[in-house]
Formats: C-alpha cells, structure tokens, sequence
C-alpha cells in the first residue's frame, strides 16, 4: 500500500519508539510508588507520585493537528482530562503521577491523525482503582471520544479488545503504521496471586469514525 508522505516520514520513527514504549508500558501500572506491595514490575520507572511528569515536546506532525484535551468513554462512565506524556531521558515512558489521568504519548500521533495515537492509564494506583479499571468491560462498537484544542472531537469505535502477556506484547501490532487513524489505550491486567505483580497487558483498539465540528 503506498503511504501519504506523513505515514512514511514517520514510518521507521514510530517502530523504534514503539519498542521503548513498549518496555516501558510493560511497568506503567500498578499500585503506586508508596504502597509497600508496589515492584519494578507494578510502579512506574523513576516517577514518584510527588514529582510533576514534564512531557517531551509534541512532534512536528502532531502540532499540524488540534491537541487532544480530554478522554470521554460513555459507555464505561469515564471522562477525565488528559495529560502529556513523553519519554525519560532513559527512553522509559514518562506515566500519569495519579489513579485517575490517562495521558496521551506525544511520540505518537494525535487522536485522529494517521496512524495509532496511544492513551495510557492506571489500571490500579496506590492501593485504589484507577481509571481505567474497567477498560476490559468495553465490547466491539462501543464509542470513545477525544476532544480537542480547536472545541472538535474525534469520535473512535473500539475494533478489538485484547490481552497480551508482558513477555509477548505485540510491539508491532499496537505501535506499528497502520493506514488509517486509530486509538490504543493501554494498562496492565492479570493481576497474580501474590496482589504483586500485574502479568498482562490489556489494550482496547479503535478506529476514526467521525470528527465532530466545535
């Protein structure tokens, strides 16, 4: 398929950091930094709850479209604003500080811009739920919705709903190019029978059916 000059330019650019994302994604959840249960495997990667997350600069591709502000999922009751979020200078992914913001990655597109744009959140953060703790409920067609900076919304449909193993998460397939605008929102899963370790990692795929005018 022969790609726009956008999906080809960033092509190899979103590959590579897929695959420091992916890692780091693998660690973004959890029971927060200050519970005694918390492991490398259940907190995020040199982020205290306490220190303020400052996301990398959006890309030059990204600041051509309107900026995502919030996340709206009817179906689950959630709305919540979003954050940025970039990488650490150590290449791991920088995660939300709290229980209830998701956060969009700004190496990656913005919601309807060619290709996947990636929204993070917290399963469970310092001994309470988070918000996207009920991710797993959302079934085929139901509706998630971003506002924008410019007062539009693109308007996705959840495609698939699936679970992957930390040790065989699908780097190409959530992060790789795709020919259309699309969604992917990510958290952990599969909590073990130790309440430690979160073993899986759940993620929700949607594509671009509208943008709704301001």
């Amino acid at each position: 398929m022969e790609w726009p000059d956008v999906g080809r330019r960033a092509a190899g650019r979103r590959l590579i950091v897929g695959v420091l994302v992916a890692a780091a994604l693998l660690t973004a959840c959890g029971n927060g930094p200050s519970s005694s249960a918390a492991t490398s495997e259940s907190s995020p990667p040199a982020v205290a709850s306490s220190s303020p997350v400052v996301a990398a600069p959006a890309s030059a591709r990204a600041e051509r479209v309107p900026q995502p502000v919030t996340l709206l999922i009817p179906a689950l009751g959630v709305g919540a604003g979003l954050m940025r979020l970039g990488l650490q200078s150590n290449g791991t992914l920088q995660v939300p500080p709290d229980a209830m913001t998701p956060g969009w990655f700004t190496g990656a597109p913005a919601p309807g811009e060619l290709g996947p744009a990636i929204i993070a959140g917290h399963v469970r953060w310092n001994g309470r739920a988070g918000i996207f703790a009920d991710l797993e409920r959302l079934r085929l067609e139901d509706r998630i919705i971003i506002t924008r900076r410019n007062g539009t919304s693109a308007v996705f449909r959840v495609t698939r709903v699936s679970k992957f193993t930390k040790a065989q998460f699908p780097t190409d397939l959530v992060y790789g190019n795709i020919d259309h605008a699309g969604l992917r929102l990510i958290t952990c899963d599969g909590l073990d029978s130790s309440g430690r370790v979160y073993r899986d990692n759940l993620v929700v795929f949607a594509t671009l059916v509208t943008i709704r005018p301001s």
